[in-house]
């Protein structure tokens, strides 16, 4: 050759220049390399490329996982294989299983989240003197108050209208008590000598029954004496039983003025009072907080005014049960069944063992147990045919729902938490389903939150 080199080294160089690999022109093996130069444009996939060992070409299938590196192409001409992927570096904390992981993180914000509505219900027991005044009033206002925008409505200033529906609520209440007091007072003596009669007869099945107590235990004289010295032995706590009950006596006088003050202004300046607490609201949720809490107040209004229609007819069914068996205090049983109806399932049933004692110490056995039987047909009534036509139509609660809600007002704050849990929990569920699924954008509520 002019250059001096042979045929045999010129192929070889100008394979290396071609990212080729070196074979003999008398070995007849095929090696498959990928060429840099067979791409495919449309798909970005390598071509492969058959070279047969008298330095032909022949055309392959597209080679898998896409083009390859010239640091790979050069590993293949040289008969070695492509660079394995360095695995990924370990996690930190990847020791701890995942679902610990998970755990942990709810763990410590649910704890959060329990301190914090522990920490709700502590301040609101430390207040209790105003909050429990205060939710009084929201719910009458929730009850009275279509009544004041009826007023307005037909003319009447914003304050008079107010003004009378709280003056008419309260002449309405002093007029239930004052005609409970009447029947108390009137029927006393009748109602007196039968429980004196009851009494005797529960006295003498004690020692007549199946029991045998003894007669010493009833000996009047006896207990006279133990009564003597139990006062004797107790004036400290007598003392202090009766300053708690003075103090608890101012403390419902207060709290029946800051009732109805409360109430007035609801009535009055409600909205100007929700708006106010508004601001305390991040500005881009606004629109939707004000119209989820409009929707619960509606609902609310609803519960309520659905809740007096079904302690109405409980009350006139009892006292129409009572005034056929001729039970005393028929009247004043019936206003303590119309009370009690305000605590749903529970409330008018046990309000109602009341005329059934009653009657049972008045007539006998006989009419008491036909007493029970007609609140149990109240109660039948009440469950089946008015809170499903009036208080689901209001709010739909599950039974069960109702009955945990009772038992943590009950825990929380006694016969006022019992009385106030349904409504709360009857606007906390309008108002969360409806913040879920409120828009953003939308204008603020107008005056129908009042």
């Amino acid at each position: 050759m002019a250059d001096g080199r042979s045929f045999k080294q010129r192929i070889a160089r100008w394979r290396a220049k071609n990212s080729l690999p070196f074979s003999d022109p008398r070995s007849r093996t095929r090696t498959s390399v990928h060429s840099s130069t067979a791409l495919d444009e449309a798909n970005k996939v390598p071509a492969t490329s058959s070279i047969d060992g008298d330095g032909s070409a022949r055309p392959g299938p597209p080679a898998p996982g896409g083009p390859v590196a010239p640091a790979d192409l050069s590993a293949i001409g040289n008969g070695q294989a492509a660079s394995e992927p360095s695995a990924a570096p370990t996690a930190a904390g990847s020791e701890v299983p995942r679902g610990l992981q998970i755990a942990a993180s709810w763990a410590w914000r649910v704890l959060v989240l329990a301190a914090f509505v522990i920490g709700i219900g502590w301040l609101l027991r430390y207040l209790s003197e105003v909050v429990v005044p205060v939710a009084v009033a929201i719910l009458l206002a929730a009850m009275i108050g279509p009544l004041t925008n009826r007023l307005n409505r037909l003319g009447l200033p914003r304050a008079a209208a107010a003004g009378i529906s709280v003056v008419g609520g309260l002449l309405l209440i002093i007029g239930a008590l004052t005609l409970i007091g009447t029947q108390i007072a009137s029927q006393a003596g009748v109602l007196g000598s039968s429980v004196t009669s009851g009494f005797n007869q529960l006295v003498n099945w004690l020692q007549n029954g199946p029991l045998h107590i003894g007669a010493s235990w009833f000996d009047v004289s006896n207990w006279g004496k133990r009564i003597e010295t139990f006062l004797a032995n107790s004036q400290d706590k007598i003392a202090s039983y009766a300053s708690a009950i003075g103090s608890q006596v101012g403390h419902f006088l207060a709290g029946t003025a800051i009732v109805l003050f409360s109430l007035f202004y609801f009535l009055y300046q409600g909205r100007a009072i929700f708006a106010f607490l508004m601001k305390l609201v991040p500005a881009p949720s606004r629109a939707r907080v004000d119209n989820a809490a409009r929707e619960g107040w509606t609902s609310l209004s609803h519960y309520v005014r659905a809740v007096v229609l079904v302690a109405l007819v409980d009350a006139i069914g009892v006292l129409i049960a009572a005034l056929i068996l001729g039970v005393p205090l028929a009247p004043a049983l019936a206003a303590l069944v119309f009370l009690g109806a305000f605590v749903p399932i529970i409330g008018a049933f046990i309000s109602g063992c009341v005329a059934v004692l009653v009657a049972l110490f008045a007539l006998g056995w006989v009419e008491a147990l036909i007493m029970l039987g007609c609140i149990i047909v109240v109660m039948q009534i009440e469950g089946h045919v008015l809170q499903p036509f009036l208080l689901g139509r209001a709010v739909k609660l599950h039974p069960l729902a109702v009955i945990l809600a009772i038992g943590i007002g009950v825990i929380v704050s006694g016969i006022v938490g019992a009385l106030v849990a349904v409504p709360v929990l009857a606007f906390g569920k309008t108002f969360v389903q409806d913040l879920n699924r409120t828009a953003p954008g939308q204008a603020l509520a107008g005056e129908q939150f009042r």
